[in-house]
This record gives C-alpha cells, sequence and structure tokens, in this order.
C-alpha cells in the first residue's frame, strides 16, 4: 500500500496543471494569503477523501479474495486502463497536431508541437480553470479555494482513494503513510508558497516563468505521468487478482 500511495502522490505533485494555475494564485494581489486558501483546499480534498474511505472500511481492510475487496482491485484496475488510454489519447492528439501543417486547423489549434491540443474534458478543465485564476486579482480568496477544487486530479486521488482501502488504522504506521501521501502531493505547492513568502519579487518572476515552460511541455508530461501510473496500477491490479 505504501508504495502504491507514494506513487500515486508523487504523480499528483508533479501533475502541470495545479502548479501552472497556483503559480498565477501566488502571483496576484494577496498571493500569499490566496496561496494559503489554495493549500488549504487542495489538502482538505485529499483529507476528506481519506476519511470517507476510512469511515466505509471501519479502518479495516476487506479480507482477500471478499466482494469488497474484489471490488476495490477492479475499481483500481478501471482507473490504470484509464488512465492508460488517456495518456496514448493524449499522445495520439500531440503526435497528429505537431504532424499537422502549421498552415491547417489541425497545425493553428496547437500552434507548436509542444502546444498539442487536450482532450475536450481536459482542455476545457484547463481554460477555466485560466479563466478563473487569471481573474484572481479581483477575487477572494474564496475563489482561490474552488480553482483547487477545479483543478484536482480526480482521477488520480480516486486511484489514490482505492488503494487507501487497505488501511488498517489500527496502525499507527498506517497514519504515517496517509500523512506522507497527503504532504508528498501537496509538496510542489508548499514549495512554491514557501518560496513566494521569503523572496516575493524573485519569486513571482520565477513561477511565472516557470508556468510558461509547463504550459509549453504539459501535453508530454502529462502523457508520461498518465501512462506511468496507469501501467502500473494495471499490472499490480491484475496481479493481486489473479494471485
Amino acid at each position: 500500500m505504501v508504495l502504491d500511495l507514494m506513487l500515486i502522490a508523487l504523480v499528483i505533485t508533479l501533475y502541470p496543471l495545479p502548479m501552472m494555475a497556483f503559480a498565477l494564485v501566488v502571483s496576484s494581489d494577496r498571493g500569499v494569503w490566496k496561496g494559503l486558501a489554495f493549500i488549504l483546499a487542495w489538502l482538505a480534498c485529499l483529507v476528506a477523501v481519506i476519511a470517507v474511505v476510512l469511515a466505509l472500511t471501519d479502518g479495516q481492510p476487506p479480507p482477500p479474495r471478499s466482494p469488497p475487496g474484489v471490488a476495490g482491485l477492479a475499481a483500481k484496475l478501471a482507473i490504470g486502463i484509464g488512465l492508460v488510454f488517456y495518456g496514448l489519447h493524449r499522445r495520439r492528439l500531440m503526435q497528429a497536431s505537431s504532424a499537422a501543417p502549421p498552415g491547417t486547423a489541425e497545425g493553428a489549434a496547437s500552434g507548436a508541437p509542444e502546444n498539442a491540443a487536450a482532450s475536450p474534458g481536459a482542455e476545457a478543465q484547463e481554460e477555466r480553470a485560466d479563466k478563473v485564476a487569471e481573474g484572481l486579482d479581483r477575487s477572494s480568496v474564496w475563489a482561490a479555494a474552488g480553482l483547487a477544487v477545479l483543478v484536482q486530479p480526480w482521477g488520480m486521488v480516486a486511484a489514490g482513494a482505492t488503494t487507501v482501502l487497505e488501511a488498517n488504522a489500527s496502525h499507527a504506521a498506517t497514519y504515517a503513510a496517509l500523512f506522507g501521501f497527503c504532504l508528498l502531493a501537496t509538496s510542489s505547492l508548499l514549495a512554491a508558497e514557501l518560496y513566494i513568502v521569503f523572496s516575493p519579487e524573485a519569486a513571482q518572476a520565477r513561477l511565472l516563468r516557470m508556468r510558461g515552460w509547463l504550459k509549453a511541455h504539459s501535453q508530454q508530461a502529462i502523457v508520461v505521468l498518465c501512462l506511468a501510473l496507469g501501467l502500473w496500477l494495471t499490472g499490480k491490479s491484475i496481479y493481486q487478482l489473479t494471485s
């Protein structure tokens, strides 16, 4: 369980969309407080998911081969397969966009190979996140908190929830693993928040430059992260279901 949780948390913290939004949040007016609200809302989502799973299992992992245990593995397998197909879909779109001549509609839609079009759902999510983030100068900390919920990679959080099904709440090590999951999944945001607190002027410029770089390479990152996590979850679930 611990290895799966840490891997999922690492993928969550490296996922580019939240950091792209957070860079705009902390660069806006009262960015430190809005960044804090963003992080608290982000953490609240993770903690709420974990709490719901532990409440459903009563803090005890389902017995092997029991219907709840098999259902949990099947859900993890479905999420893994979904991430693999999603990663392959994004890769095909990226390749099609990079192969299209610049003057065509496909080429114009991306503008560059690094900015290949996302799938319609992900593209809509990114557009909504950008609109909310770019209006943060005129909005409150509550808008920053809402943005954290919007950009949460819920598919990966769901993968974490299926892993928490295996948690045994009677062991102190379990709580340490769950705390480590939340901390690692938030580590990139915490690092950016601390940077903006201790060096605001330099941090704003560098975070905005980093956002531009992430936007140019976000499609490649999403493909790699989704395929890596999806293949791991799929392989692990198949092994557990068949062994």
